[in-house]
């Protein structure tokens, strides 16, 4: 009866425990981590552990698992990653699952630098990370320091600039902010679109010799093989694309490659080990297989799964707009429910400020009528004295007129009488002269109470007016509303069992137009996204310290001065038929 394996599989996101009999193959293994994943374009992945020798190698899908050079430990370890890359992210990786694995990959050999990503565009990179795991940007919900926790650039970058990592962070911040409403999985896409232009991104380095002994580097990936000097591993010097590669082998540690140009020689270089042949024989069949199924019209399969994406990507868009559209009508409610409460406010200040003028118009008023009463008091008290001194002054003429009877009469003494007499006339003189001023001043109250009288009346008249205007006021409204090798492998490799390999690449019928060699870089596309890196750029350059940068942001400057991008440097080491490049590798 067979044996039950215990197996921990490791993807970017979650460890999965699966038991299986030791018969089981890498295939079946590697199909009941897809189907749990929900995985269906298997063919970019692969299951990768550590060999019995400590080196990484990927899971053989056609032998048993337990017949492969693994460490016997419980559970056995794995981890599910990208083996091979797309040409074009957003053409081809078809599934959320898909992008997202590919996100976290690689976003991961960037942060470790496994892949080189210059500063300005490690920023916006993370600011795509921080949409893909926050979604839109809130600021009441996103206080300052919700970064603080995170994984955002990479060492070398944080290292290199005299900036805090709070300053790192608000121009993270910024970046979030401006991708406004972005789905998280659209974020993911936009990511990839921007990491797939670096010069590193998808590329297996293996290190191999030509005739003459000279150090290089091959690198592998979805475009073809291309040949780098060994300090610089951005800018290859030689291409090959797939379309003319025709047949490649490997003896021991000789590479043969042998291409459609039947006048070109082979292209033949050496590894180190047995094991780095058999790594680049797999990768370039894998990445052989893989360009020539993108030139050729898409299986049912494809054709089905790109159709159930496009349908459940319509669905969400559908989803996103009526959120969006009902965002924007509730954001109208709140702002007329906010404009309503505030022309309350207002009309109630103007209701508050008519009362207050009432009630200060109301305490002139009585304030008016009790001066008018303190007038008029007066005034019958000095018509009172004027009849008073009036009747004392007809007492006096009587009495004058007694007296000058008398004299007649009497016949006094003329000194006596005329003394009286000058008594009297002065006396007379004084009470009239008393009459008249209490007459002025009994007619200066008379125009007071007047004056009183009109003012009251207008008083009245503005009261009356405030009380019609308070009275029309138009009523407050009111409104509602509903609201993420080196390798030790020993001497005794050369003489392994089927030491020689030979695969048939198969280039006929297939449509290639070699389109890659005219793409043109996210940055390039879209002007203002090249403009604010730029700008960004500069910004950094200020602040960075010239004594700490390394040979790739040498590498990488000099490739920006003079005006190099990944598509342009393809274009150019692919110049010339195959001999020539060739001869041209032979010679380096």
């Amino acid at each position: 009866m067979p044996k039950t394996i215990n197996v921990r599989v490791t993807t970017m996101e979650a460890e999965l425990e699966f038991s299986f009999h030791s018969n089981t193959t890498g295939k079946q293994l590697f199909d009941q981590v897809a189907r749990t994943i929900g995985l269906r374009e298997t063919w970019y992945f692969g299951l990768q552990f550590v060999d019995i020798k400590g080196l990484l190698t990927w899971l053989n899908t056609e032998k048993k698992v337990t017949a492969q050079e693994m460490k016997r430990e419980t559970p056995l370890q794995f981890k599910l990653k990208a083996k091979f890359y797309p040409e074009d992210v957003s053409e081809e990786l078809i599934q959320d699952v898909t992008r997202r694995l590919f996100f976290l990959q690689v976003k991961e050999d960037i942060l470790s630098e496994d892949i080189y990503c210059p500063p300005e565009t490690a920023v916006l990179l993370a600011s795509y990370a921080i949409q893909a795991k926050y979604g839109e940007y809130n600021k009441s919900v996103h206080h300052p320091g919700y970064l603080s926790s995170e994984r955002l650039l990479p060492k070398r970058v944080l290292e290199q600039h005299k900036l805090s990592k709070e300053q790192w962070e608000d121009r993270i911040q910024v970046w979030h902010e401006e991708h406004g409403s972005m789905l998280k999985e659209d974020a993911v896409i936009e990511y990839l679109k921007i990491a797939q232009d670096l010069e590193m991104f998808g590329v297996n380095y293996f290190d191999i010799k030509n005739k003459k002994g000279t150090d290089l580097w091959l690198g592998v990936d979805a475009l073809g093989m291309n040949i780098y000097e060994k300090q610089d591993r951005l800018t290859p010097k030689i291409g090959f694309p797939w379309s003319e590669i025709k047949n490649i082998s490997f003896s021991d540690k000789k590479f043969i490659i042998k291409s459609l140009d039947r006048k070109a020689n082979d292209f033949i270089f050496y590894a180190s080990r047995l094991r780095v042949n058999k790594g680049i024989l797999q990768l370039s069949i894998g990445n052989h297989d893989l360009y020539t199924r993108r030139r050729k019209p898409d299986t049912i399969e494809v054709q089905q799964m790109k159709a159930q994406a496009r349908e459940e990507r319509l669905q969400k868009k559908m989803e996103r707009d009526q959120l969006e559209s009902e965002k924007k009508r509730r954001a109208a409610i709140e702002k007329e429910k906010g404009d309503i409460e505030r022309e309350k406010q207002e009309l109630m200040m103007k209701l508050y400020q008519y009362e207050e003028t009432t009630k200060r118009a109301e305490r002139e008023l009585q304030e008016q009528l009790d001066r008018a009463m303190r007038l008029e008091e007066e005034r019958r008290r000095v018509e009172q004295e004027a009849a008073r001194l009036e009747a004392e002054r007809m007492e006096a003429i009587i009495a004058k007129e007694e007296l000058a009877r008398q004299a007649e009469d009497q016949m006094k003494s003329q000194e006596q009488l005329a003394a009286e007499l000058a008594e009297y006339s002065t006396k007379i003189a004084l009470l009239e002269e008393a009459k008249r001023e209490k007459e002025e001043e009994a007619e200066s109250w008379h125009h007071k109470a007047k004056e009183v009288e009109e003012d009251l009346m207008k008083t009245k008249e503005e009261l009356h007016s405030v009380m019609s205007s308070t009275n029309s006021a138009p009523p407050a409204a009111s409104s509602s509303s509903s609201s993420s090798s080196s390798d030790s492998e020993s001497d005794h490799e050369h003489s392994e069992e089927n030491s020689t390999y030979s695969a048939e690449l198969q280039t006929q019928d297939i449509n290639d137009h070699r389109q890659e060699e005219e793409r043109l870089t996210e940055a390039e596309k879209n002007a203002r996204l090249r403009k604010k890196l730029m700008a960004l750029s500069s910004e950094l350059a200020e602040a960075q310290h010239e004594n700490k940068k390394t040979q790739n942001d040498l590498l990488h400057a000099e490739n920006v001065r003079v005006g190099r991008d990944k598509y342009k440097t393809l274009r150019q080491i692919r110049q010339g038929n195959t001999k020539q490049r060739i001869d041209e590798f032979e010679a380096l």
